[in-house]
């Protein structure tokens, strides 16, 4: 008897802050969503010491009176759920009640708030250090809400000794901010870090202008935009080109009916959508919204909010795959020679705020407010639809440097990468192959003898299956030597032999080795060798045969190493330079 005991209010509550307030971030990220739950136009977040020393945020937002300061300081009290059942598609930020208390337990806390219709900018002070009330006061300021943190972790040294350096917990805490900032377009966004302004994002309705504010417009210039809808899941936002991802510096942000979450596997399936057009090692940026049912997404299962539970995980899986792919294959993803304000132009039109109606569809889910991702998807124009209607009877086409097809397009100039577009075309020509029953050959006359090394031959015999899915009937000879009795025929000057000896010297050498799928590896190398090459005149018949093909492909802009087949060149621009415009 008397092992078990009800702990003290004290350690219940660092506990608590334990699960809440992992760092100087995790303060500032729940001392925000207050702001924005209380219709915060301005947000200002002060630091000193990376938020050791001082963490200060501070709104004009609706604000308390007296009693509900003083209340919102106990555990569990919140203003945002009423019922077990107003947890199913909460639609504010924050909803448990214990983000106050857990941070008043562990620092020296003081909340000075207003409300809007406070006369003569009456004002209500709460004092707490380590949870415990030191005093409520009357002040005087305007409608809003300030927080101050100050000495955080002083009452807990272990939390404190685990805390990072300054500089890295200032970086978490802008990182923060961003993501609050991405998804609401409608707030100003400041943080300070001993006087210095490390964020200043104003409110705007451009979702380009709020990336431009936070990243720089070189980086904005990089992303397609994404919208697609299935069924009642929509997916809005931008994926980084695949010529512009690099292997490091990627930034992934993922938010659901306007909430910021992290889910490595929803990155990964997005990541999937770039099927064969970026290297194995590049990481491509990505910023998207996913709009579901409020039933359909359980966003309490984490203490710090940080992840959320989707009924159909697979499914919603499926449709960010599916809208990246989608997105990649229009032709925005295609390279574009414009400047930064062009891209702020065309986009403006698409993802400003969404209309009272948009805002109001029940089927996409319930966003806390007007954000730049509840708008309803709707269909972007592919590629194909732009430019392969004009295809077949566009004239002139014209071939410059022996290397690349200019034509006119509906809107601008297009230039083709000759080898880059038949790479494509026969990367998912050979999948479908390997996929499938295989494609047919064309049989030797005579049979033709190829001397590989020893690394090559094994290449060869672990590959032979695919070689013979592709169109190559090969078969040992003896020793060192294999014979073609038949090979494929992409196109008329494919040099089968040539081809051969340099596809399995890529495999030996294990040149795509950084590929996952056997299949994709194989297909790539096979089209790398295969197409045709800079520097190989096509005639018009040659040239228009190769657009059609590209066009009826999945993700016709890219080729299979992230480099791009088309560069648009947009007529506004072309006069823009010459001054027309």
């Amino acid at each position: 008897m008397g092992r078990i005991v009800i702990l003290p209010d004290a350690v219940a509550d660092q506990i608590a802050a334990g699960e809440v307030v992992e760092r100087p971030a995790s303060v500032v990220k729940e001392l925000v969503e207050n702001a924005l739950d209380a219709g915060a136009n301005e947000v200002r977040i002060e630091l000193e010491g990376g938020g050791r020393t001082l963490i200060a945020v501070s709104d004009d937002g609706s604000g308390m009176d007296r009693d509900d300061a003083v209340l919102a300081l106990d555990r569990h009290a919140t203003s945002k759920v009423r019922t077990a059942q107003d947890l199913v598609g909460v639609a504010t930020y924050g909803f448990r009640g214990e983000a106050l208390p857990a941070i008043a337990s562990i620092s020296h806390f003081e909340l000075e708030t207003a409300t809007r219709d406070a006369g003569g900018g009456a004002a209500t002070r709460v004092r707490v250090q380590g949870g415990r009330m030191q005093g409520v006061d009357v002040s005087s300021r305007q409608s809003g809400t300030t927080v101050t943190v100050r000495r955080l972790f002083y009452n807990a040294p272990a939390r404190r000794k685990f805390l990072r350096s300054q500089a890295a917990e200032t970086r978490a805490v802008v990182q923060a901010v961003t993501l609050l900032a991405l998804a609401r377009l409608d707030v100003s966004f400041t943080v300070l870090s001993d006087g210095r302004t490390l964020l200043d994002a104003p409110r705007c309705s451009d979702v380009v202008d709020r990336l431009s504010a936070l990243f720089g417009g070189e980086f904005a210039n990089t992303l397609v935009p994404v919208t697609y809808a299935v069924g009642a899941v929509s997916v809005r936002g931008f994926a980084q080109r695949p010529a512009d991802a690099k292997p490091a510096g990627r930034r992934a942000f993922c938010f659901v009916n306007g909430r910021p979450f992290r889910d490595p596997f929803l990155v990964r399936a997005a990541e999937a959508g770039y099927r064969a057009t970026i290297d194995p090692g590049a990481r491509p940026s990505l910023l998207l919204a996913i709009g579901v049912p409020g039933d359909a997404v359980d966003v309490n299962v984490h203490p710090a909010k940080l992840e959320v539970r989707f009924r159909d995980r697979r499914f919603i899986e499926r449709a960010v795959e599916e809208a990246v792919r989608d997105a990649l294959g229009a032709l925005g993803a295609a390279a574009v020679v414009r400047s930064y304000a062009d891209l702020a132009n065309k986009l403006s039109g698409e993802w400003g705020p969404p209309s009272a109606d948009a805002a109001a569809d029940p089927g996409v889910g319930s966003a806390p407010v007007e954000d730049l991702f509840s708008a309803p998807a709707v269909e972007a124009p592919s590629l194909p639809a732009r430019f392969a209607r004009d295809a077949a009877r566009v004239d002139p086409l014209l071939q410059v440097f022996s290397t690349y097809i200019v034509w006119e397009a509906p809107d601008g100039l297009a230039f083709i990468d000759q080898h880059s577009a038949h790479e494509r075309v026969l990367y998912e020509d050979a999948m479908r192959q390997l996929r499938d029953r295989g494609a047919s050959a064309q049989h030797l006359l005579l049979p033709m003898q190829v001397d590989l090394r020893a690394e090559e031959l094994e290449a060869f015999e672990s590959h032979v299956e695919a070689l013979r899915a592709i169109g190559f009937e090969v078969d040992a000879f003896g020793g060192n030597s294999v014979v073609l009795h038949a090979v494929p025929n992409p196109h008329p000057r494919f040099n089968a032999r040539r081809c051969f000896e340099e596809l399995v010297a890529d495999l030996a050498r294990g040149r795509f080795g950084g590929w996952t799928n056997r299949l994709e590896r194989f297909a790539a190398t096979f089209a790398c060798r295969a197409a045709i090459k800079a520097g190989q005149p096509l005639d018009t018949h040659e040239m228009r045969a190769l657009l059609t093909r590209l066009f009826a492909c999945e993700l016709p802009p890219h080729d299979v190493h992230g480099r791009p087949t088309i560069v648009h060149l947009p007529k506004a621009e072309l006069e823009r330079r010459f001054g027309r415009a």
